[in-house]
């Protein structure tokens, strides 16, 4: 997974950046440097990193504006360096595109692990079976595309969010309880970890379901996980 991948490290301390440099070299990655959002984001653009490591406090732009900007241009892998307790900045990452985060003060192996495991991922995405799923008469889903049709117009989701959406619409009708989501769509490492499945699940009721507050599509299993609505129960299609 690592030989030859490029990741592009984005923080303002140059310590920090020598020694996760050493490290994912020494795992087999190239690793090429920014020293802040600005940076981030023209380095994107220039060299074509295949994951981006961003930290949220910098200064010039911000990690947050970064990713904002980045993700207007750039489908690329990008995992966030969040301050340990920041929600806000976590919620608003994953909001924003992000596809994880890790909290400082981290381990190199742990975000060895988390580059390894978005990388993988992003790698997997383009394997979904090329189907159209007509749910009901207001939601069409177009894995092929990656395309999903809300009452005649596409609603933008993010790479995550099909892969979530993905494996919900694939298992139509039986509980997803919430390790299975999390193996499948983030990853093993990522036992235990549910609130990354929670906090996606409502980004996805956000953009399909036509009463977020009392879902229609996408049902909570209390304490286990989800279900996606048995798709034999209404009008459904596969071609």
């Amino acid at each position: 997974m690592a030989e030859g991948r490029r990741i592009l490290l984005v923080d303002d301390e140059p310590d920090l950046r020598d020694a996760v440099r050493v490290y994912l070299e020494m795992q087999g990655y190239i690793v090429l440097q920014a020293a802040d959002g600005a940076e981030a984001v023209s380095k994107v653009r220039t060299l074509l990193p295949d994951l981006v490591v961003l930290d949220v406090l910098m200064p010039v732009i911000d990690g947050i504006a970064a990713l904002r900007e980045i993700r207007a241009q750039s489908s690329v892998p990008v995992i966030m360096l969040t301050v340990k307790g920041d929600e806000d900045d976590k919620v608003e990452a994953l909001r924003l595109g992000a596809d994880d985060y890790v909290t400082k003060p981290f381990s190199q192996r742990e975000l060895a692990a988390r580059i390894e495991s978005v990388l993988r991922r992003a790698t997997q995405s383009g394997a979904l079976p090329r189907d159209t799923i007509v749910v009901d008469d207001d939601l069409t889903i177009d894995f092929a595309r990656n395309r999903v049709i809300l009452r005649g117009k596409e609603a933008p989701l993010t790479a995550t969010e099909h892969r979530l959406l993905y494996h919900l619409v694939g298992n139509a009708g039986r509980l997803m309880p919430f390790e299975t989501l999390l193996a499948r769509v983030w990853g093993p490492e990522y036992h235990g970890e549910n609130h990354y499945v929670r906090l996606y699940v409502s980004y996805l009721r956000d953009k399909i379901e036509p009463d977020p507050a009392h879902p229609r599509y996408i049902l909570t299993e209390k304490g286990l996980g989800y279900r996606f609505a048995d798709l034999r129960a209404g009008p459904s299609a596969s071609r």
